[in-house]
């Protein structure tokens, strides 16, 4: 049973919002142009698909989650968001730049992803994102694994939601699908949780909320104090949780046809 994560935009804003900030700089890379028309994927509740548009970009953003969806239009009303699968979507649209920031990794079915992606832009276009890589939040998928499987026999592997991929296997795919790798970076980014204590509650209720479906509360909140256990000697550090992100940065761009 592969798990699929139940957004909750309201708590997302309030108690994951670094998800953004983070990302703020990914909008630089990005470098939008007045008037380029620019897909979102990915978008959540719509924060950096506002910082696009400032620049006066047309942006369109899109998520999976209604709920997100729902809480960007309010937020930014001026702007276009939609509700599709990054896996599975189509459009007669031809964007000048896709951007994705912390998206493709929820997105498992990766080479239906990139297929749509490369459907979806203009020759030229370009593919600007960030997402995580292999490694990525390690010791807490083990701590969540070793918990589950020890109070429950659950054997977290088949919840977990992620891909992680190595440079390699997502550029791999990309030049498969009629992109040119102009630019990869696998790095550490060790991310303080806000909140103290409470941070790293925060971060398994947004984001790994799966691999706990079916549990009572009470057995719930048991779990996470053992989780928390396993990990304060290696993420607890000056009064804070520092999750063991590993991101992967890449530009693409969708290569054009040659003149027969």
């Amino acid at each position: 049973m592969v798990s699929v994560n139940v957004w909750n935009a309201d708590a997302y804003d309030e108690k994951l919002s670094f998800v953004s900030e983070l990302g703020k700089s990914l909008v630089e890379m990005l470098g939008p142009k007045q008037g380029e028309k620019i897909l979102d994927l990915g978008c959540g509740t719509g924060d950096l698909a506002n910082e696009i548009a400032k620049m006066g970009a047309k942006v369109v953003g899109m998520d999976v989650s209604p709920d997100m969806i729902e809480k960007a239009r309010k937020k930014y009303p001026h702007l276009s968001f939609l509700v599709d699968n990054g896996e599975s979507f189509r459009t007669e649209e031809r964007y000048d730049a896709i951007f994705s920031n912390a998206a493709l990794h929820w997105m498992k079915r990766a080479e239906s992803v990139v297929q749509s992606m490369a459907l979806a832009l203009r020759e030229g276009g370009r593919l600007v994102a960030e997402f995580g890589g292999k490694g990525n939040v390690d010791a807490i998928v083990k701590a969540i694994e070793e918990v589950l499987f020890t109070n429950y026999g659950i054997d977290a592997k088949e919840r977990n939601p992620w891909y992680f991929p190595s440079i390699g296997e997502y550029s791999s795919l990309l030049e498969k699908h009629g992109f040119r790798v102009i630019y990869a970076s696998h790095f550490d980014r060790p991310t303080p949780l806000p909140d103290g204590d409470q941070g790293l509650d925060h971060w398994l209720d947004g984001f790994a909320g799966g691999f706990f479906a079916g549990l009572e509360s009470s057995e719930k909140d048991l779990v996470y104090r053992q989780i928390k256990e396993r990990l304060r000697a290696y993420l607890w550090k000056d009064g804070a949780w520092i999750a063991d992100y590993k991101r992967i940065r890449m530009i693409a761009v969708k290569e054009e046809r040659e003149a027969k």
